[in-house]
């Protein structure tokens, strides 16, 4: 890697960061395409980066978070069981799996998405009265852009559990954090504000991406030069998308969040057919 090379990639990974530690993604959705389109890497290789910088993300992100009071906790500790898991499998799988299918699948998970959250009203648990669940995962945090306290409880407790299980199996193929599904999942199925589902959804993203990075270094996937390089420029950016996340109102953060899922699905679509 020459110098001019290191300096792009650190002023993508930048980039990478400041979106993921906002929409709670991990910056791998910018990461991977930046890495094979105009940098020339395998995709394993990339894979492997962007899961290192996924938890450089988390890292730059999640203490912010939780000093906000932002961070459901107790409904990331039960839905990061699932997510972990599914992370080791779909990392374990990555090498057989063909990854043209699986960009298009992803693809299409994302247009759906996209569309639910532009399309759908923000779901929120009304709280009190008690917990939307079989566990008390009710949560309140002040939000700022509005000037008010928002309290919510948690619903579909089971459904969550099964798409994080997706989410980590995601990660771990295709070296994104799992958030892209974890935050719509958390929102439209769970009831969590969209500015809690991306504060708990950085909390997570860390451990996920560990869980399938332990798996790709085993193969070989992790460059430890530009692993390094990603993870110092992710950290940077989200660092700084913390600072600015508190100036952004739920409704304006869901539609710009589906307009990155519909841009995401075409580069998932250019990848499966081969133009990536």
């Amino acid at each position: 890697m020459d110098a001019v090379a290191a300096l792009g990639i650190l002023g993508f990974s930048v980039l990478a960061g400041l979106i993921g530690a906002i929409f709670g993604l991990g910056g791998g959705i910018i990461i991977i395409p930046s890495l094979t389109l105009l940098f020339g890497y395998p995709m394993q290789l990339a894979i492997g980066a962007s899961l290192i910088a996924v938890i450089a993300s988390s890292t730059g992100a999640a203490t912010h978070y939780v000093d906000q009071g932002l961070t459901n906790i107790r409904l990331a500790m039960v839905l990061e069981v699932a997510t972990t898991l599914g992370a080791v499998i779909g990392a374990l799988i990555a090498v057989y799996l063909n990854q043209a299918v699986l960009a298009f699948a992803f693809a299409l998970i994302l247009i759906y998405a996209a569309y639910y959250m532009l399309t759908k009203p923000e779901s929120v648990c009304t709280y009190p009265p008690g917990p939307c669940g079989p566990l008390d995962l009710s949560c309140s945090y002040v939000d700022k852009a509005e000037g008010k306290e928002i309290e919510y409880g948690v619903k579909q407790l089971g459904k969550g559990m099964a798409a994080s299980a997706g989410a980590g199996g995601i990660s771990g193929l295709l070296g994104v954090g799992g958030g892209i599904i974890k935050v719509p999942v958390m929102n439209l199925w769970m009831g969590v504000p969209m500015r809690a589902a991306c504060a708990t959804s950085n909390f997570m993203i860390g451990v996920t991406a560990l869980a399938g990075a332990i798996v790709h270094y085993g193969y070989g996937d992790v460059v430890p030069v530009l692993a390094a390089v990603v993870a110092v420029g992710v950290f940077a950016g989200a660092s700084i998308g913390t600072r600015l996340a508190d100036r952004l109102c739920g409704p304006n953060l869901k539609k710009t969040f589906a307009v990155i899922l519909g841009f995401v699905s075409l580069l998932m679509l250019l990848k499966a057919v081969g133009l990536m």
